[in-house]
């Protein structure tokens, strides 16, 4: 079979995306596999280093800018028309978006040659991409239960994240490669650098009351603030790293999680288990990690502060509610678990079948 996939603009759409692949690629070894990005995003140095055929269209997001929306319009006719092109010479059995305003242009041309299309949206609240393209597309995959009622359709199937299944193939990593505690629970605290400055610093700022605690914490501070922080004294329960390049290792052995809530590490976390601190960034479209996060907190497995609300001293308490109660952490081991899924690329991989089927 021939497939196309397409995402773009940031990883939370170009991670799912290579997943996806991975997964075609294990289920039918003969798949030819064509990626359609843009010619200016992330994408168009990620996918071709990982020996895979890319398309790059230029295109833009849409805003209410009326010169960008001139754009946005006029890429998106202009897009089409290649992407049409492409699709006659590659002849898909089946296109996938997967999120990002390339998609827009793909998914048209796709839908306008009669070819199957399915679209998967990572986020609570679809994006607007997806949302303009449910009309066009024959399947919608979604990551969380409360996505669906944006989504008039009739086909609209809950899959998960990806990232969910693909985090279930890491080992447990060593402790010991973080000079961390054999015996003692870990709290990783992972902010990113979307927005975070300034939780970052007053983290930071807190780091010397940790010292009286029975727990251990692994915070990782990028690689911006990293040589600034290493200069601080710490008490010797807390680490600190730049960068974890193999994040999938230590969630396997971190007992709780202070992060955002942007819809990888919340799948990733659920997949696992994992109790969780969020501090969703109110600096993102449609203000959607706060709802990613809520979706958590109305099960029981996360506690939410907002960023505004957000003080030191209300970081340790919480930290202390949640380590300090057994009753209270294995509801939340067990609250993550049942939203989690494991077998999202299964469960997407079935779907593009049944497609396929048809």
């Amino acid at each position: 079979m021939k497939y196309i996939v397409s995402a773009g603009g940031t990883g939370g759409h170009i991670y799912p995306a290579l997943s996806i692949i991975s997964k075609i690629k294990e289920e039918d070894k003969k798949a030819k596999i064509l990626y359609i990005g843009t010619t200016d995003r992330m994408e168009k140095d990620i996918v071709p280093n990982m020996q895979i055929d890319y398309e790059g269209i230029k295109m833009n997001g849409l805003n209410k800018n009326p010169k960008m929306l001139f754009m946005f319009v006029k890429n998106t006719i202009s897009g089409t028309k290649k992407c049409k092109k492409i699709m006659k010479k590659f002849k898909p059995d089946i296109v996938i978006g997967v999120g990002g305003y390339i998609t827009v242009p793909v998914v048209l041309a796709a839908h306008s040659l009669k070819i199957k299309t399915i679209l998967h949206e990572q986020n609570s609240i679809p994006g607007k991409s997806n949302l303009v393209l449910s009309k066009f597309a024959d399947s919608i995959c979604i990551s969380m239960e409360s996505s669906r009622k944006y989504f008039k359709h009739n086909n609209v199937v809950l899959t998960g994240n990806p990232r969910g299944e693909e985090i279930q193939k890491f080992k447990k990593g060593d402790k010991r490669d973080y000079d961390l505690s054999l015996s003692k629970r870990l709290v990783l605290i992972t902010m990113g650098s979307l927005g975070a400055s300034t939780i970052n610093q007053k983290i930071v700022n807190m780091l010397n009351d940790f010292k009286t605690k029975s727990y251990e914490v692994l915070l990782v501070t990028g690689k911006d603030n990293y040589d600034e922080i290493a200069k601080t004294k710490l008490p010797k329960n807390v680490k600190i790293v730049p960068y974890i390049e193999k994040m999938g290792e230590v969630l396997k052995y971190t007992d709780l999680i202070i992060t955002r809530a942007g819809a990888t590490i919340i799948s990733e976390i659920t997949s696992l288990g994992i109790p969780s601190i969020l501090i969703p960034s109110p600096y993102v479209a449609n203000n959607h990690q706060e709802i990613n996060a809520k979706d958590l907190e109305d099960v029981g497995a996360s506690v939410v502060i907002r960023e505004a609300d957000f003080e030191g001293e209300l970081l340790l308490n919480k930290i202390d509610e949640i380590l300090g109660d057994k009753e209270c952490y294995k509801k939340m081991v067990s609250s993550a678990k049942k939203i989690g899924i494991t077998d999202s690329n299964t469960r997407i991989y079935n779907e593009i079948e049944r497609l396929l089927g048809e």
